[in-house]
């Protein structure tokens, strides 16, 4: 190796060490509002450092330095919910599918989305069915569909919301600290009364 590169390798390192002492704890801050498990916090910190020291060098305008930190951050975050993304099919019947186990307050009241949903509106039940039960996605769904990506993400996002309001008006939830439903009660005559 050239003493040039390495000297380099030596500022890069440097700066590397500069940037872990300063912005640690607050990309760890940062990352924990939008991961709940401290973990994964701490792998995707690890993967953030680890692409500042791989395109440090790249990095042309140090004056925007903390920009492209915390941008390096987001897209961590970002590739990490991507990865670990599960699509699959619910079955047309849960609750047969489990072949008679008790099912979780969230496996029961899945079954009865796909009656929920069929209660929205024509475009934005059609927009639910094929990016969330069948996996499309929101790029996908604007070319099907012929609307703008912007359009297709609003359709999903309204519909989702939809769906949620819906949820609201005839249940009750009970959450856990992570936010997932541990239990429900019915409130009013719906979808879901018919699962519990």
């Amino acid at each position: 190796m050239s003493d040039s590169k390495q000297e380099e390798f030596l500022v890069i390192d440097d700066r590397v060490e500069f940037i872990w002492q300063e912005f640690s704890e607050k990309l760890r801050g940062f990352i924990a509002k939008r991961v709940n498990d401290p973990m994964l916090v701490d792998d995707i910190l690890q993967d953030v450092f680890l692409k500042i020291h791989t395109n440090l060098g790249h990095l042309k305008n140090l004056s925007k330095l903390k920009s492209w930190i915390y941008q390096v951050t987001r897209n961590a975050i970002i590739d990490y919910y991507r990865s670990h993304r599960i699509n699959s099919e619910l079955p047309e019947n849960l609750a047969e599918a489990e072949d008679g186990s008790r099912l979780n307050a969230s496996q029961k009241l899945a079954g009865s989305l796909k009656d929920m949903i069929k209660l929205l509106p024509p475009h934005y039940r059609e927009a639910l069915l094929l990016t969330e039960f069948g996996g499309m996605k929101q790029t996908d769904l604007a070319k099907k569909l012929g609307i703008s990506i912007s359009g297709a993400k609003s359709r999903v996002q309204r519909g989702r919301q939809m769906l949620k309001e819906l949820l609201y008006q005839c249940c009750h939830f009970e959450f856990d600290r992570r936010g997932m439903v541990i239990d429900y009660h019915p409130i009013a005559c719906c979808c879901c009364s018919q699962t519990c």
